[in-house]
């Protein structure tokens, strides 16, 4: 086991020099919180998977999105324990590292790249068409004019991502007090309306694959809190806030899902939400008709948010590999600005060309369609690994670390929440494998398959070249008040 190879680490600084070489840590808790949760995107989530969830599973939706909140909120907890032993910007993969073994993570790292690279373009193409819906809601606009406003929000997220971390946050920031005050402005609404809108509750008999299916579709509305992971080493206090903030997002989604969902299938007919593009919408007009931007705006802000975030988490998982020759070294190096600047360029410019053939070309389109449904598959296993690697760490790694030696201790209630989510989650991903077909199309199977099998083949050939894991030191820095650098201040 290699957590008991220390020696085998080396730290961040080793190979490198020169003060643009490392991330910069500028982040505090309530830069990360935010982060975490404008990360989940609750409304653009339950816009983009809540008509396929109503198709699928009607009001037993609710039922499948809580069978995997379990080992979610676990998740959280369980993060914040790998975050204060092993804060780094591979997150995930650097702990599977260090607590299982180097093939191990490099299999982790495919799976990893697959998850959240496959998540972006199902956002950003969202994202042209909400803003076509707000600026011409009566037009129908052609292929090129979609892709057009795609490849806009797409630049757009160029901005916050390769100005800084503090542009980042700052932005963010305000396009989550757009969607936050705008949940609000919905519960409200929805309360309110209840009485005049109310749709009486009919659950029926459940139907199981469809609730199972629902299951794994809710990875890609749950995940995101865990940004904060990934953002530990540009965290002031690396080894203490990081896995904070990720439980606040993950509680905080949860209960925005817990009020949006009841809400809106008690107020909306299921027949009209089942299969919508934009169940939201649907929802909106009826509690405002004909003021179709109170919803869009929001949906927008949720989106756009969601769209650089998860672009973040990717670049800064690409960064750690990049440092530690898993892809090429390129994907390490960083700018004036201290962001991974080729990894953000390189994931951007492949999310143009692939959000560009979707929607340019039909005769491809099906095929994209099909390897990015896939996300939410992969997601699951990412956490899916994660759970793994915390039972490994729990059961056998954490009584053997130096400090537990001294001071001895246990987690007998993260050991036994980690264990539970390994089987919850491995259950859903095999049952995946036998509903998704009907429900999501022939040959997702075995483009799963495939996929998972060509992630064999990339943690063989870079296991050849690959360095030893590179870790981070953890130290909390300090950083100067305004008045301290203000000369006229002294």
């Amino acid at each position: 086991m290699s957590f008991l190879r220390f020696t085998s680490v080396k730290p961040a600084s080793s190979k490198q020099s020169g003060p643009t070489s490392t991330l910069m840590q500028l982040f505090k808790l309530n830069d990360l919180v935010p982060l975490s949760v404008s990360s989940v995107g609750p409304l653009f989530s339950v816009a983009a998977t809540g008509g396929v969830m109503a198709a699928d599973a009607g009001w037993w939706t609710l039922v499948a999105i809580s069978i995997l909140a379990l080992p979610f909120i676990l998740s959280s907890f369980v993060f914040r324990l790998m975050n204060r032993h092993f804060p780094h910007s591979g997150a995930s993969y650097h702990w599977s590292a260090r607590v299982i073994g180097k093939r191990a993570s490099h299999y982790q790292a495919w799976i990893l790249i697959l998850a959240y690279f496959a998540s972006i373009p199902p956002i950003a193409i969202p994202a042209g068409s909400y803003t076509l819906a707000l600026i011409a809601p009566h037009s129908h606009p052609d292929a090129l004019v979609q892709s057009i406003v795609t490849i806009f929000w797409i630049m757009f997220a160029g901005i916050p991502l390769l100005g800084g971390g503090r542009p980042t946050a700052t932005i963010t920031k305000i396009f989550l007090a757009v969607e936050v005050g705008s949940l609000a402005l919905f519960a409200i609404l929805g309360v309110a309306n209840l009485h005049k809108l109310y749709i009486p509750i009919h659950f029926g008999p459940p139907p199981i694959g469809g609730m199972l299916i629902v299951a794994v579709i809710a990875a890609t509305i749950l995940d995101g809190w865990e940004i904060d992971s990934y953002a530990a080493e540009e965290s002031v206090r690396p080894r203490r806030d990081p896995g904070k903030a990720g439980i606040v997002g993950a509680f905080l989604a949860l209960g925005f899902y817990a009020i949006l969902y009841p809400l809106m299938f008690s107020e909306t007919p299921l027949s009209l939400l089942a299969g919508s593009s934009d169940p939201l919408a649907i929802w909106g007009h009826r509690l405002l008709p004909g003021a179709p931007y109170i919803m869009l705006i929001p949906i927008l802000a949720s989106t756009a948010g969601g769209l650089w975030l998860t672009t973040f988490i990717l670049t800064r998982a690409l960064y750690a590999m990049g440092r530690e020759s898993l892809i090429p070294q390129a994907f390490s190096k960083v700018s004036k600005r201290h962001v991974p600047h080729v990894a953000i360029l390189v994931t951007l410019g492949l999310t143009v060309a692939i959000a560009s053939t979707q929607l340019l070309f039909s005769s491809l389109s099906s095929f994209f369609n099909l390897v990015l449904s896939t996300a939410g598959f992969f997601l699951l296993a990412e956490f899916f690994l994660d759970s793994l690697t915390a039972s490994v760490f729990l059961t056998i790694g954490h009584r053997r670390l130096p400090d537990v030696a001294i001071t001895p201790h246990d987690h007998r209630l993260l050991r036994i929440g980690a264990l539970l989510s390994s089987a919850l989650m491995g259950s859903l991903l095999i049952t995946f494998f036998i509903f998704a077909p009907r429900a999501i199309g022939a040959g997702i199977d075995q483009t799963i398959i495939i996929l998972l099998l060509l992630g064999v083949a990339f943690a063989y050939l870079v296991g050849k070249r690959a360095k030893d894991a590179v870790s981070f030191h953890g130290d909390d820095v300090k950083i100067p008040s305004i008045q301290s650098l203000d000369p006229l201040s002294r």
